[in-house]
């Protein structure tokens, strides 16, 4: 019989399960002794944060997460004091005031990706939320000293347990992002070279190349996120973070590249030429021995062998086709972006400083799912905020406080990712009840108040707990269990026991996952085929905005990172077997980089007359690309393609290229017209609807 996943945590943990919920356990009883003997008003906030810290114990990652939890409170604290200061005779006001922050902190969340980011808007919110319920809680002994008092020891609560957990993380144990980053790096290599052959391998299936394209960006999308937090893992850290960036960046280009070559091969047979068909054979063995290759060195040098066989083999052509000879090229360019990947993947743990600079993959920002987010986000703050003022129970306090913090948290989940998160929590807060009622209050309201029999009857059940959080499938249940039995417990200099006041705080604990778990089913983003229409205009907008940046090849790869791996996410929720959105997602990555290596050709040919045919080439391809996605055919492109190579022509050929670019623009154009072909014959796809407006004011 089979386990469930949270008791096989609890009854066989791993070593590793072990000791990060023992340096949990140490890093909260320093961050409670530090409370208690600083004499702050409650500790227990301490806790919480130590806890949020745990969720990733590298310590890179615990580091950023401690300085955006104490920027994030400090910065909640003084919009609460604002708040306070400027309507505390107006207490709807106030709350109405404080529903709007925390609404635009959980919309303003939906604009980064990483969690550490995120928890910042987090504690943004719940700090402010804490200093001005508190003191309107006791709103007529309080004046504008107190009121700054409330805001200094929340602050300091929250700093003190992001300190100590830091410094455990650092003494103790310590895990290094530098040693994960590498392990998503050589997993995100070895991912791309298997896509790469699997691309140019007339026997693969549909259904293998989309598989191994959605690890790999899921991969990249790690590695970028923790790219920013090996930064403060000593000197070697920019470092390391510019090759993680550089890494990410260029398999970017890499998977623009090969999706190219692989798609000719497989839909336009009849144009492959046998030499064309021997050189596609020829990447095909050498990506199989590089990624089998045991060190870089090997990887590099089998790397730059196959470029200089492709330089041979190109060598031997006679009257081949604009478009193969174009092709070729492209196979070298490939070859080129695949040895500086390998470069980068070896900075990683060896100084490079003759690599250059990339910017990171960036987050897809889209207003309306911030939008939805923050609505949410602010209504269940409201209904806590209503049924306090009903009922003026500290349980309400609860319901106002920590179901924010989580909706923030988790508003950049998937419903179905989100819905198997909140049960979990839902579950480990439910167990956590009993625990703390009936087995850690029950004890502590026998002791003497001693500071050691208290940690000696809290470690067991955090213990238990930190176990959970160890494992990503069981960390929600951790999660749920270590802050309710905190918040319910409420440990520090001088405990009260009431059942009936901790039932409250539980009840109201419980009370508040279960209506953020409604909401989320409720106030939900808009349906896939919206969303996917959304993010293939924000890749139509870009295209036309790419001879606008200095380094278009890497802002290019940086905005359509996260948008693809987002495409393919909708792809898998629909359950479509076709993958027509991720696909549409890939052309349009390599129309980007088809802009740019166009651009780079005629350089040194750029008139007046070619600079007006390049722009209105360009808005043309960014039309008949949507044209495509919506199933729809039209000259126009190839119109615009043929005036474009007039003007270049009349301007002098540009060393001779004039062949690659006219293969350029044939291969283009037969992409849209398969495009739309496939599209049109696809009844459970996107509908139409997308117009040329919609690229400007979406």
């Amino acid at each position: 019989m089979t386990l469930h996943p949270l008791l096989a945590q609890w009854l066989m943990p791993s070593r590793y399960a072990v000791i990060f919920a023992l340096k949990g356990v140490i890093s909260m009883a320093l961050a409670l002794f530090v409370s208690m003997y600083l004499q702050l008003d409650r500790p227990y906030w301490a806790l919480v944060s130590a806890v949020f810290l745990q969720i990733r114990p590298e310590s890179g990652l615990v580091i950023e997460k401690a300085l955006c939890q104490i920027v994030g409170s400090a910065i909640g604290g003084g919009v609460g004091i604002l708040i306070l200061a400027l309507l505390m005779p107006y207490p709807l006001l106030a709350l109405a005031c404080l529903a709007l922050w925390v609404g635009l902190n959980s919309a303003l969340a939906s604009y980064v990706h990483s969690i550490n980011f995120i928890y910042a808007f987090a504690m943004a919110g719940m700090t402010a939320g804490l200093v001005v319920t508190l003191v309107m809680a006791d709103a007529s002994t309080t004046d504008s000293q107190a009121v700054f008092a409330i805001a200094q020891a929340r602050i300091s609560e929250i700093t003190v347990g992001a300190i100590c957990a830091m410094l455990v993380s650092q003494l103790l144990w310590p895990v290094k992002v530098k040693d994960g980053l590498r392990i998503h790096a050589r997993n995100v290599i070895n991912r791309t070279l298997d896509y790469l052959a699997l691309q140019l391998d007339p026997a693969s299936t549909h259904e293998q190349r989309h598989r191994h394209a959605d690890n790999i960006l899921e991969t990249l999308v790690a590695l970028n996120d923790d790219s920013s937090a090996v930064v403060f893992e000593g000197p070697e850290g920019p470092g390391r973070s510019r090759a993680a960036n550089l890494l990410c960046n260029k398999v970017m280009s890499l998977l623009a590249v090969t999706q190219i070559m692989g798609r000719f091969h497989r839909n336009h047979a009849e144009l492959v030429s046998p030499a064309f068909s021997d050189l596609l054979g020829l990447m095909r063995d050498y990506f199989h021995q590089i990624a089998e290759a045991d060190t870089y060195q090997a990887s590099y040098k089998l790397a730059q062998t196959l470029r200089r066989r492709l330089l041979d083999h190109r060598g031997g052509y006679v009257d081949e086709s604009a478009i193969v000879i174009r092709l070729t090229q492209t196979a070298l360019e490939l070859v080129a972006d695949l040895a500086m990947v390998l470069r980068a993947y070896n900075a990683l743990e060896n100084r490079d400083n003759t690599l250059l600079n990339a910017p990171k993959l960036q987050t897809h920002r889209d207003s309306l799912v911030g939008l939805i987010n923050g609505v949410r986000t602010a209504t269940l703050f409201l209904i806590g905020a209503i049924v306090w003022i009903q009922t003026a129970s500290s349980a309400a306090l609860m319901l106002m406080i920590m179901p924010v913090v989580f909706s923030v948290m988790f508003s950049r989940f998937s419903l179905v990712a989100l819905m198997a998160i909140l049960r979990r929590l839902l579950v480990g807060a439910v167990l956590a009840i009993p625990v703390a009622l009936f087995f850690a209050l029950g004890l502590l309201s026998r002791s003497s108040g001693d500071f050691e029999l208290l940690v000696l009857v809290l470690a067991g059940p955090y213990f238990l707990g930190l176990l959970a959080l160890a494992s990503r499938p069981t960390l929600p249940y951790g999660l749920g269990f270590c802050i309710t039995f905190t918040i319910i417990t409420q440990p520090n200099n001088h405990m009260v026991f009431y059942m009936d006041r901790s039932a409250s705080i539980a009840l109201g604990l419980f009370v508040g996952i279960s209506l953020l778990y409604w909401l989320f089913k409720l106030i939900t983003p808009p349906d896939s085929q919206l969303m996917q229409r959304r993010l293939l205009n924000a890749t139509a907008r870009d295209l036309m905005d790419i001879d606008h940046h200095d380094h278009p090849e890497n802002w290019f790869n940086g905005r359509m990172g996260e948008r693809l791996l987002k495409l393919a996410n909708y792809d898998q929720v629909s359950g479509q077997s076709n993958r027509n959105a991720t696909d549409l997602g890939f052309t349009g990555l390599n129309l980007g980089h088809v802009s740019i290596r166009l651009r780079r050709l005629i350089r040194n040919h750029r008139s007046a007359a070619v600079d007006e045919a390049l722009g209105h080439w360009q808005q043309t391809l960014a039309e008949t690309y949507l044209m495509s996605a919506r199933g729809e055919s039209s000259t126009a492109f190839r119109e615009s393609s043929a005036r474009l190579l007039a003007s270049v022509q009349a301007a002098g050929d540009p060393s001779g290229q004039t062949a690659i670019i006219e293969g350029m623009f044939e291969r283009l154009a037969l992409t849209f017209e398969r495009t739309a072909g496939t599209i049109a014959g696809t009844t459970d796809y996107i509908p139409p609807g997308v117009s040329q407006g919609q690229i400007d004011t979406v």
